[in-house]
């Protein structure tokens, strides 16, 4: 469910994204991301997305972020997320390696074109932010009676 570029299931896409993780898991992702929004590993902050016939849901792991500083918008199926991650350093210290990541950041994440925009609740626990986007009744799946 999350990652998957397609949203058939049992496609071709299904298979190409499972080698691709098995290569992945092999060699490391070196390998180019798989579409034009999508992000190397290592991304700040990392986002998980996953869907339900009723909804897709957005996970962003952003632990240390005030969640009053995050700038969360829906435009025409895209979902975009910025903020300012801050980190405390001291000045006198000298580092050899730093890892995590620190300073601004925006992520795009482009949403199946049946979400609701209207209709989007996020919430904030444990430094991860949830983002739920309702579905278009309209455009569900709807099982017809025969009288």
């Amino acid at each position: 469910m999350f990652g998957n570029p397609s949203n058939m299931p049992g496609s071709v896409f299904d298979e190409l994204w499972r080698l691709q993780q098995e290569v992945d898991e092999l060699f490391g992702s070196w390998s180019s991301p798989l579409g034009i929004r999508s992000v190397p590993r290592g991304s700040f902050p990392a986002v998980n997305v996953g869907q339900t016939p009723e909804r897709v849901d957005v996970y962003l792991f952003a632990p240390g972020i005030d969640p009053k500083s995050l700038d969360i918008s829906i435009q025409q199926n895209l979902l975009t997320i910025s903020g300012r991650r801050v980190l405390g350093t001291a000045e006198d210290a000298e580092y050899y390696r730093q890892e995590r990541f620190a300073g601004e950041f925006r992520r795009a994440i482009s949403l199946p074109e049946d979400v609701d925009p209207e209709r989007v609740q996020a919430k904030y626990v444990d430094g991860i932010v949830q983002i739920g986007i309702q579905r278009r009744e309209s455009m569900r799946p709807r099982q017809i009676e025969i009288h």
